[in-house]
């Protein structure tokens, strides 16, 4: 089965609302290609090894959690960037890239998925988001039970992922709130020590938040900027493309980041 470029954005649109959000890139289709669509690859960032994977397979779509296009960045189309829209333009191949509202969907972006991942569930509504524009999510784990510390809740989330974990450890005392943003979401720390979080797992850490963790008596765990949104793609493209009966593949392009 195939559909159209334009009803893969509206599906796409649909689900995710990005108008809902202040972001810093442009949410939607980045770059044009055949209007057919018969199978979406999706994959973390538009990069050339993904986009080179994507053709490979025959891919008419690929969709992306970090696109091509950022506020503030050099518009000249040199180096890295003529290679990617190169391969893009010369195989015709569309790019879709949702970035804060990938994030924030609540059963199929990259917090809802990772924390579906770990065990955790985050508390319902507003009691469940922290953090600005509530990207944030705030719960425990779905047993309801604790982590005996926050060197177990480390463990648990190295095991998950099949990578170490930058762990600040301040708390000597179980882990039963947790709050969690994906990404380079570090600066959401002292938001998350407000809502009452005994711990805080995103993927970076900048200097400091060291500190804030130690002063606060609040672990901090960074786990990888791409190990922990690899998950909020393949879900939303997966579930578009069984909708529309399309094809999808993710393509999981390594990153120590």
């Amino acid at each position: 089965m195939s559909t159209t470029r334009h009803e893969l954005l509206h599906a796409f649109d649909l689900l995710l609302a990005p108008s809902r959000f202040k972001d810093y890139a442009p949410n939607g289709l980045q770059v044009e290609g055949r209007t057919t669509v018969r199978k979406i690859v999706s994959g973390v960032t538009a990069s050339r090894a993904l986009i080179e994977a994507a053709i490979h397979v025959d891919a008419d779509a690929i969709f992306v959690h970090h696109g091509l296009f950022w506020r503030g960045q050099d518009g000249r189309v040199t180096g890295w960037m003529r290679q990617r829209l190169g391969l893009l333009l010369g195989d015709d191949v569309n790019l879709f890239a949702y970035h804060l509202p990938l994030d924030a969907h609540p059963e199929l972006g990259n917090n809802a998925q990772f924390g579906l991942q770990l065990g955790l569930i985050a508390q319902p509504g507003s009691a469940g988001r922290f953090g600005e524009q509530d990207l944030g999510f705030f719960g425990g784990r779905t047993n309801g039970e604790s982590f005996s510390s926050a060197t177990a809740l480390a463990l648990h989330v190295e095991k998950v992922l099949k990578r170490p974990v930058a762990l600040v450890d301040p708390t000597h005392r179980p882990i039963k709130n947790i709050a969690w943003c994906t990404g380079g979401a570090q600066s959401y720390f002292e938001a998350a020590i407000a809502a009452g979080a005994d711990a805080f797992i995103t993927g970076e850490i900048s200097e400091p938040q060291a500190h804030y963790a130690r002063e606060m008596g609040v672990a901090f765990l960074a786990c990888g900027h791409h190990a922990t949104e690899r998950f909020g793609a393949p879900a939303v493209a997966g579930h578009v493309a069984a909708t529309l009966g399309l094809k999808h593949e993710f393509i999981d392009i390594d990153n120590p980041a």
